[in-house]
């Protein structure tokens, strides 16, 4: 690999190398002066290498003297093995040195606005205006090679199962369903707009009419949704998969052993479970409160609704007499760890997920303690200690409430006990897969039947189903592969015939007109013979995510935008000229525009 300006990366010389005449370049990591001698420790991308400046030779210690961190220079030198209690095992280079002959500064740095030579917290917008910076560490320069290995894999795995790769259409067509779609003007048709897609849903189902028997792409999407720790604003790259001829099973059978592969062989993570869990969404919003739950503890919901139905605890009783839900979930252990303050924290979180409580019963040294307990049977209380096997040292808390925000509130409270009772192992993946998702749910704003996830799945029972079933009993071939908590993905079987679609549609309030104004391609192209066909479409980020036991997409992303979707390191998103709209047909309103970024300050 020699060249102009290196005969070595910084990252690969070892004892072997001893003696040899060496050319080194990077960027100074550090440098420390001791007793006249200058060392300084060399970084690229591939590692670092410590090389020594002696004062005996004079130009090399005068230009030594002078560079500071992160200037780029370039060494010319002699590998020596460093002495038994010199060597440094934290460095892949760390039992050799280079003894210096020669020291070329290429570049000078300004001092940098934070020190990339240590592992420390920085403000996070100060991060990201001076990104190119930040991605020097170490961390960071990892997770780019990472992200590099997991799509390289993900590449080859497919090409070696008869995948192509197919390139589908940026600029497509605004979609009705999803989320809020970016717009492009049209300059060539006045009035009119592309859309960035938010997905290539449709073109990937029109690749199976066209006969292209397994699709893929890693594929960037595009939608207006607020940023959130596991959402990155405006854009995201997906794994997008498409398969003709299949059913669910087929799918999991074909991509399953692409996660086990991925976690073993690129992560050097354990899978806890193998082959991975089919669990039920019913099932998974009972036990676990979440269509995406984190399988590495078992911590489970129990519905104990039938013990409270002629309770003379007035709370639990009308929720039961509106048809509500009483459920417990069962800390292990809470009762020895935790203060009334730890309690009052997991109460905060049940009610941000509109709860409007936490009860709770500590079970301690032989006795019980709840403000609740005076509103309670002795026959209640034996029979909820059977049935959540509560002992001593334990706490049982409870939800009480609609169905949806019980869920919602004890499934945050049970991810919270995950963490504070220290009960998931970062070098573990539970991964797993939720199936069955309801096809249909009531939408109570519009008060209207509505699709619960994607329009265009099949209905399990087909046609059948759809005529003899009330709508919210009716279950979809749609499913997620989630880990460790995160939704990855959301797959399905397509519904790929045209009278099943219609009725589809028809259940949720859309008339034939309706649906063939805004889907009339897809419905044309699946009357000229569709297969059935399904897949997935798994985020790369959200899969780094998880790989890395990061909670903030943010750090695997090479150059992600804030919280507030706003960019500081190129100023964005930014006004444009006047003549730039004019020439896309655009005249805006606003006439003082501010950034979010603006406005925080």
């Amino acid at each position: 690999m020699p060249t102009e300006y290196r005969t070595h990366t910084c990252g690969e010389l070892d004892k072997k190398d001893a003696e040899k005449e060496v050319k080194l370049s990077g960027w100074v990591h550090s440098r420390r002066d001791h007793g006249g001698v200058i060392f300084i420790d060399l970084r690229d991308h591939y590692g670092i290498t410590q090389v020594k400046v002696n004062p005996d030779v004079k130009d090399a210690f005068v230009v030594a003297d002078k560079v500071r961190s992160e200037f780029v220079v370039q060494v010319t030198g002699k590998v020596i093995a460093r002495p038994a209690a010199m060597v440094n095992p934290k460095l892949d280079t760390g039992e050799i040195e280079i003894d210096v002959s020669a020291v070329e500064i290429l570049n000078e740095s300004l001092t940098p606005p934070f020190e990339i030579d240590k592992e420390q917290q920085v403000d996070e917008e100060l991060r990201l205006k001076y990104r190119y910076l930040d991605l020097r560490r170490v961390k960071l320069q990892e997770y780019i090679k990472l992200r590099h290995q997991v799509i390289k894999f993900i590449r080859n795995y497919l090409d070696e199962r008869g995948f192509i790769d197919v390139q589908t259409p940026i600029m497509a067509n605004s979609s009705p369903e999803g989320a809020r779609d970016f717009i492009v003007p049209s300059r060539l048709h006045p009035g009119k707009f592309y859309a960035l897609p938010q997905a290539p849903q449709q073109f990937k189902q029109l690749l199976m009419v066209a006969g292209i028997d397994k699709y893929y792409q890693i594929a960037p999407c595009f939608r207006d949704e607020d940023p959130r720790a596991d959402r990155a604003p405006c854009e995201f790259y997906q794994l997008d998969l498409e398969m003709a001829f299949v059913g669910q099973e087929d799918v999991f059978q074909s991509q399953e052993p692409l996660w086990v592969e991925l976690t073993e062989k690129i992560a050097g993570k354990k899978i806890l479970k193998k082959p991975f869990p089919r669990i039920p969404y019913r099932e998974a919003m009972l036990k676990y409160g979440s269509d995406k739950p984190d399988l590495r503890f078992d911590l489970e919901i129990q519905d104990v609704s039938q013990i409270f139905t002629d309770s003379k605890f007035q709370v639990f009783k009308s929720v039961l007499e509106n048809k509500g839900v009483v459920r417990c979930l069962k800390a292990e252990g809470a009762g020895k760890k935790f203060s009334r303050k730890h309690i009052d924290e997991l109460t905060a979180i049940a009610q941000e997920n509109g709860a409007k409580g936490l009860a709770y019963i500590i079970y301690e040294g032989g006795e019980l303690k709840s403000p609740i307990l005076k509103f309670l049977s002795e026959k209640e209380i034996a029979k909820l200690a059977q049935i959540s096997d509560a002992k001593d040292g334990d706490i049982v808390f409870f939800g009480a409430d609609e169905e949806k925000i019980v869920c919602q509130a004890l499934g945050a409270v049970r991810s919270e006990l995950g963490k504070r009772l220290e009960l998931t192992n970062s070098n573990e993946i539970a991964w797993a897969w939720i199936t069955d998702f309801p096809m249909y749910q009531y939408d109570e704003q519009a008060d209207k039947i509505d699709f619960m996830h994607n329009p265009f799945s099949m209905p399990q029972g087909g046609m059948k189903d759809l005529e003899s079933k009330s709508p919210l009993d009716i279950l979809a071939y749609q499913y997620d592969i989630v880990g460790n908590g995160y939704e990855l993905s959301s797959g399905a079987i397509r519904n790929h015939r045209p009278d099943i679609m219609y009725k589809a549609f028809a259940i949720a309030g859309y008339n034939k007109e309706q649906v063939d104004k805004n889907f009339g391609h897809m419905i044309k192209a699946f009357k000229y013979g569709a297969p059935p066909h399904g897949g997935y479409a798994p985020g790369i980020d959200r899969i780094l995510m998880v790989l890395t036991g990061n909670e903030n997409i943010r750090e695997i992303i090479a150059f992600p935008k804030n919280g507030s979707a706003y960019d500081p390191m190129l100023d964005t998103p930014a006004e444009v000229s006047e003549k730039q709209l004019k020439e896309v047909h655009i005249k805006t309103n606003i006439k003082n525009n501010v950034t979010p970024q603006e406005t925080s300050q």
